[in-house]
């Protein structure tokens, strides 16, 4: 594996594990010690998103100009206080202003690595590289849960002190980022292209089914947590569901290479995947049947970004390849923000439950409209 690729993906994991450790319990520290209600906590959740609706693009052209490796060491450093900064919170706004500069973060951290990843990788490498790097992240994110478990539990250490121990964790890759900065080195004849803004507009089926997922990843991210918790789930219990849930995307992610094979059947099976684990969601009570619904969603939820991306690079200029990484990952942010602003209203006056039934018919649609489009779901020749 290239030295520079080897390092980002150890940056990846141990910010996953940063993530995994306290991203779940978020919510429930949100409803439970802050007293947010479910309008709430889809705000809390549209703070997060809504900067990464607008900040990838502005990414993506400074990666056409400076050093990537110096963007991701920034998002680092964003990430890291936003963590620390959750164990001071006191309010729901806090809380909103906090999870806001995480998606500043975020926006610094994905945009940047796929970057680079794209810049090292020639042919069908690409898609095995990112999803490598995202299988590391992923990896983390469910190694997080159980390092979560053990602290909550087994040391009975408080939600606060938690989000201190993640913090430490996600500076520590900070050592690792600061390598790539000296491999990969700046590019001195790149121009902004504000062309490259149209490229996603080009696939409107991939935009579809990206919003669709991303919504739905999105509330499964920020208001799932606390409707289990409200389903008497336990902090601990709800951390050993998500470490299920990384196990499944780390599982899915090994097998990309071989599932990019069939492109357009992939993307169908993951939405399918997806809207099966909603609707299970909506009629389930116990761990084991969270369980199942988590493994299929787990699957549904990797497996399509990486493929998704990769069709959209396959007739990208390689010159352009970042603004047009940072727009893909602005369409990803719409969907994040409405998935949790949605789910948290449909929650407050129809139910906590309701909002799996909602996007589940709505995956349904996706899907049908995808068996329609299907050969628009095939990835081009590489440039």
């Amino acid at each position: 594996m290239n030295r520079t690729l080897f390092i980002l993906n150890i940056t990846g994991l141990i910010i996953g594990i940063s993530y995994g450790m306290h991203n779940p319990i978020v919510p429930i520290f949100a409803k439970n010690e802050i007293g947010a209600s479910y309008t709430e906590l889809g705000l809390i959740g549209l703070a997060n998103f809504v900067p990464y609706m607008f900040i990838p693009v502005f990414v993506g052209m400074l990666v056409q100009r400076f050093n990537a490796g110096k963007l991701l060491c920034l998002g680092i450093v964003v990430n890291t206080a936003a963590v620390f900064l959750l164990s001071l919170a006191r309010s729901v706004p806090e809380l909103m202003l906090l999870r806001a500069m995480t998606g500043v973060a975020h926006a610094f951290f994905w945009p940047p690595a796929e970057t680079i990843i794209s810049n090292v990788s020639e042919g069908r490498s690409r898609v095995k590289n990112i999803s490598r790097f995202t299988g590391f992240f992923v990896a983390g994110f469910m190694i997080g849960p159980l390092v979560g478990t053990v602290l909550l539990q087994g040391l009975d250490v408080s939600y606060r002190v938690l989000f201190e121990i993640a913090t430490f964790v996600m500076a520590s890759s900070i050592i690792f980022a600061l390598q790539i900065t000296k491999k990969h080195a700046q590019r001195e004849n790149s121009d902004f292209s504000f062309g490259a803004l149209k490229q996603v507009t080009k696939f409107p089926t991939i935009i579809m089914i990206l919003i669709y997922c991303a919504s739905s990843f999105g509330m499964i991210l920020t208001i799932y947590p606390a409707f289990l918790n409200d389903r008497s789930f336990t902090a601990t219990e709800i951390e050993i569901l998500y470490f299920v849930f990384g196990a499944s995307r780390v599982l899915t992610l090994a097998l990309t290479e071989k599932l990019a094979n069939h492109t357009s059947l992939t993307l169908i099976a993951s939405i399918i995947c997806i809207s099966a684990g909603l609707v299970i969601s909506f009629v389930s009570h116990l761990i084991l049947q969270f369980s199942v619904a988590m493994i299929l969603m787990g699957f549904g939820f990797s497996i399509i970004f990486p493929l998704t991306l990769e069709i959209i690079l396959r007739k990208t200029p390689k010159e352009t390849q970042g603004v047009t990484i940072g727009v893909y990952e602005t369409t990803f942010g719409i969907g994040w923000a409405i998935g949790p602003v949605a789910a948290g209203l449909i929650s407050q006056f129809s139910g906590n439950a309701v909002p799996y039934l909602v996007f589940f018919g709505l995956g349904l649609g996706v899907t049908v409209i995808s068996l329609i489009r299907k050969q628009s779901l095939e990835p081009a020749r590489i440039i």
